[in-house]
């Protein structure tokens, strides 16, 4: 099944034999009657599953290329996940430009309770090589990472985990399913926050990770019910529904970040634009050969260079919205430094180029002509 019809009925079988219903219902249910002690029809309690977030965990295994799916309340539960596979002294080699609230979990939570985390530069994915040792356990990967744009070689860092025997997991939620898909590519967990591109619509928050190793997916599994981190039926039901059209709607995201970017990089009043698409762009070649294309993110400097001048275009917008988050069918903005990256300390956000003249786009599916023209307006 290719993938823009797996988008619509991959792993969907015999969701509603009862009545026949084309999309699964939502199973709006705590518990299930049982005809004997154990005697069940597959569901017992909706923390441990939920016939509507079964559908949507086999969805997401299914656009994955993966075996197992989970789904989580958010996508930093799903993370959350991850690390409890782990105990104090274990180490986890990470990207250094990351998303922040992965950030903020992996050092003010699990650093607390005895992980250690190495933040380094994965541009160059033979720079992993030296931190690894006895106690590595997982190298966590973003590409392209946020808000950067960076782009990490997942072949050649599985590779790397392979011949270490360590676990790669990489967050694919910039790229979605539809750009790019990391366990074919030697990864052996995919994690996105669903409340981006696949949910779409910004109007519902989830997590997911996507496996093929059934061992893996079992222990993933316990922690997932043991702590109960889960999404509810309609939050599952509203990201399924989002599944459905994420081919059609990264098409054009697509379509109209490439349009974007361009007319920000001819632009006398930007300084920067960080969008993997560009020929000149720090490892663009392997974006070109790991992703389809080169999604619907952009961040981008002010030729100022200031936190003044950022603001001043930011409050001056008109169609795209300053708002948190991104993936969604509207265009957004947003100020990393003092919003989706706050958490970092400043002289670590500065480090990698997150400074306080940085903006970064979400753009939408709206008229590209719409878009431009704004930025066009706010940037003079």
């Amino acid at each position: 099944m290719k993938f823009n019809t797996k988008t619509i009925h991959g792993g969907q079988h015999n969701i509603d034999p009862a009545y026949g219903s084309v999309m699964p219902p939502i199973y709006q249910t705590t518990t299930y009657s049982q005809t004997t002690p154990g005697g069940h029809k597959g569901f017992e309690y909706s923390r441990s599953g939920n016939p509507t977030r079964s559908a949507l965990e086999n969805a997401l295994a299914s656009i994955e290329n993966g075996e197992f799916g989970l789904a989580f309340g958010s996508g930093l539960a799903a993370i959350d996940a991850v690390m409890k596979l782990f105990k104090p002294g274990d180490e986890i080699i990470s990207t250094n430009d990351l998303y922040g609230g992965s950030y903020r979990l992996f050092t003010k939570i699990f650093e607390g309770l005895g992980l250690k985390f190495h933040f380094i530069g994965m541009d160059d994915a033979s720079n992993i090589e030296e931190y690894i040792n006895e106690n590595t356990k997982l190298i966590w990967v973003e590409t392209p990472t946020n808000p950067m744009m960076n782009i990490i070689d997942i072949v050649a860092c599985s590779k790397i985990a392979k011949k270490h025997k360590v676990l790669l997991a990489v967050d694919n939620t910039f790229a979605t399913p539809y750009l790019q898909q990391p366990l074919d590519l030697g990864a052996d967990i995919v994690m996105h926050s669903a409340t981006k591109y696949l949910g779409g619509h910004s109007d519902v928050v989830l997590g997911s990770l996507v496996v093929k190793d059934k061992d893996l997916a079992d222990r993933l599994y316990f922690v997932q019910n043991a702590s109960g981190a889960v999404c509810g039926p309609q939050d599952s039901f509203l990201v399924l529904r989002g599944i459905k059209t994420l081919h059609i709607r990264m098409q054009r995201h697509c379509e109209n970040a490439e349009k974007v970017a361009k007319f920000l990089k001819s632009h006398p009043k930007v300084d920067k634009v960080y969008w993997p698409g560009f020929e000149d762009h720090p490892n663009h070649d392997i974006a070109k050969a790991q992703m389809k294309a080169f999604g619907g993110m952009i961040s981008f400097t002010t030729s100022e260079k200031t936190l003044e001048s950022a603001v001043k275009l930011l409050e001056n917008l008109k169609v795209f919205t300053l708002a948190e988050s991104l993936g969604g069918v509207e265009s957004l903005a947003g100020h990393p430094s003092s919003m989706t990256h706050a958490s970092i300390p400043k002289e670590e956000r500065e480090k990698l180029g997150i400074i306080d003249s940085l903006i970064r786009l979400s753009v939408g599916i709206e008229d590209e002509e719409d878009l431009i023209e704004d930025l066009k307006q706010a940037l003079g």
